[in-house]
């Protein structure tokens, strides 16, 4: 019984990972195998070499070959199956996940008829398993001319069907700027949907301004260079718009040499709500409880802070009021008798 022991068996929700970004390294073999795709490596043993962590345009070529071998609608199945057992095995009870529909549409997918399946599978799963996942479907700014409106498209329907809660934005957000999509994201809210985006992960401070101001953002995708901005910071307190930070991708992607230099802690002591996120578990090898894990020994955080943190998935999260605080109370009691046997001691939480 230990911390990470504690940490791994609370409930617990996530915001902020990416459906293709979790892809299990023998789902990847499998799936290329049958489309006759070619990998570096023809094993499971060397996907999971080449998945080690190298440089952007590296995670970007990963990326790009998950997103490949996902052709018909079962696959899209398999992927939510794969996920919802390893969210399941960290007991992460709800998740937000960004789905980059877009991507698969311009490889020649039937859309319609992957929603139709996506739908079919969550509610399979939400039946079997105490696992509730919700899709945010993203435009990618990168080629966002090409795709935007049908990802907008396929958002609303996927929101119909109950299964997104809002749309995203995700892309090179130093390279494309984000104003060419305030109207999507002005119908998304109008038809009901939230609104999320990544920004001040690459770029700095102007980019947060910039999905607040053009895409109504709800929630801010990393944001961690909003330290950067004393008026920033304050505009995101005053207005209790939380960061989905996810560490370990930060120092990945060089944001930060050490966790210890991270801005996490700053940012938290500067007010701003936060929760921690995995982003892509499989491509950077970790899994939430890890993350809030290497969150508590970089900061000397005691488990009251780290339950918190894990609490603020569910605060932060789109789930209705009512849904939101009975699964905070159920998750605050759980969290109290786990403390109990993972810790030896209470929980002043």
């Amino acid at each position: 019984m230990s911390l990470a022991s504690f940490l791994r068996a609370i409930p617990k929700s996530e915001l902020h990972v990416h459906l293709e970004g979790a892809m299990r390294p023998r789902t990847l073999l499998a799936l290329a195998r049958r489309r006759h795709v070619d990998l570096p490596a023809d094993d499971v043993a060397g996907l999971r070499d080449w998945f080690q962590f190298r440089d952007f345009d590296h995670f970007v070529q990963i990326y790009v070959t998950c997103s490949k071998v996902v052709r018909d609608p079962e696959d899209f199945q398999l992927l939510l199956r794969d996920f919802a057992e390893d969210q399941a095995a960290e007991n992460i009870r709800y998740s937000e996940v960004h789905f980059t529909i877009g991507t698969h549409w311009l490889n020649g997918v039937a859309v319609d008829e992957v929603l139709d399946a996506m739908t079919e599978a969550i509610r399979a799963i939400e039946r079997h398993e105490e696992v509730r996942i919700r899709l945010i479907p993203d435009i990618v700014r990168d080629v966002g001319d090409k795709t935007a409106d049908r990802t907008l498209e396929w958002a609303l329907a996927a929101h119909k069907a109950g299964i997104a809660v809002a749309l995203g934005l995700t892309g090179r957000e130093s390279l494309y700027p984000s104003e060419p999509f305030a109207e999507h994201f002005a119908e998304a809210a109008r038809q009901g949907l939230h609104c999320v985006a990544h920004a001040g992960e690459h770029a700095g401070p102007g980019a947060v301004h910039s999905v607040l101001d053009a895409c109504l953002a709800e929630r801010i995708g990393h944001g961690v260079r909003a330290i950067e901005d004393d008026g920033l910071i304050a505009r995101l307190r005053d207005g209790r718009v939380p960061l989905e930070v996810c560490p370990t991708s930060n120092l990945c992607l060089g944001l930060a040499p050490e966790l210890a230099r991270h801005p996490f802690d700053a940012l938290r002591r500067a007010g701003l709500e936060l929760s921690v996120n995995s982003d892509d578990p499989a491509l950077f090898n970790t899994t939430l409880s890890e993350e809030l894990r290497k969150v508590g020994e970089a900061w000397d955080y005691p488990p009251e802070i780290l339950a918190n943190l894990a609490l603020a998935g569910f605060e932060h999260s789109f789930l209705r009021a009512d849904e939101k605080r009975a699964a905070i109370e159920r998750a605050r009691a759980e969290m109290r008798e786990l403390a109990l046997v993972h810790l030896d001691r209470e929980l002043a939480i």
